[in-house]
C-alpha cells in the first residue's frame, strides 16, 4: 500500500479515524526518510572521522588502604572505647555491684523468715 492509498482509505471514514491515521502517517513519514541516509560517491567519498589526539590514562587503583577506610577504622575504635567506658561506669553503680541488690534496682526489704516470698526476678525468698 502507498502513502496515497492510505490517505484515500482514512478520507472515507469517519473524522476521529482520519485523525488517528494522520498521527500514524506522521509517525512513519520521519522513520522512512531516516532509512535514506548520505551514501558516498566518487565526490565526496565516506570516511570515517578519526580523532587525533592523545590517549586518556585510565587511573590505577591502589591496593592499599585509603585515607576514608581509615578513618571508619579509627571511628570504630573510639565507639567501641567509648562503649567500655560506659560499661565501667553502670557497673560502679551499687545495682550490678553490691550483692545484697541481686539484681533488683533497689536492695530488697528484709522480712522475718516466716514472712519471706519467693522473688520471682530473682529466684530468691527474701
Amino acid at each position: 500500500m502507498t502513502f496515497t492509498v492510505i490517505v484515500q482509505y482514512l478520507c472515507n471514514m469517519r473524522v476521529g479515524a482520519f485523525i488517528l491515521g494522520a498521527i500514524v502517517a506522521v509517525a512513519v513519514l520521519p522513520a522512512r526518510a531516516q532509512d535514506k541516509q548520505a551514501t558516498p560517491t566518487s565526490v565526496e567519498p565516506y570516511y570515517p572521522k578519526k580523532v587525533y589526539a592523545p590517549k586518556v590514562s585510565k587511573k590505577k587503583k591502589s591496593t592499599g588502604p585509603t585515607y576514608e577506610a581509615r578513618d571508619k577504622f579509627y571511628d570504630r575504635l573510639d565507639a567501641i572505647e567509648r562503649k567500655r567506658r560506659k560499661n565501667e561506669r553502670i557497673g560502679q553503680i551499687p545495682q550490678y555491684n553490691n550483692f545484697q541488690y541481686f539484681g533488683h534496682r533497689k536492695p530488697p526489704k528484709k522480712r522475718s523468715p516466716e514472712k519471706m516470698r519467693y522473688c520471682k526476678k530473682c529466684g530468691i525468698r527474701h
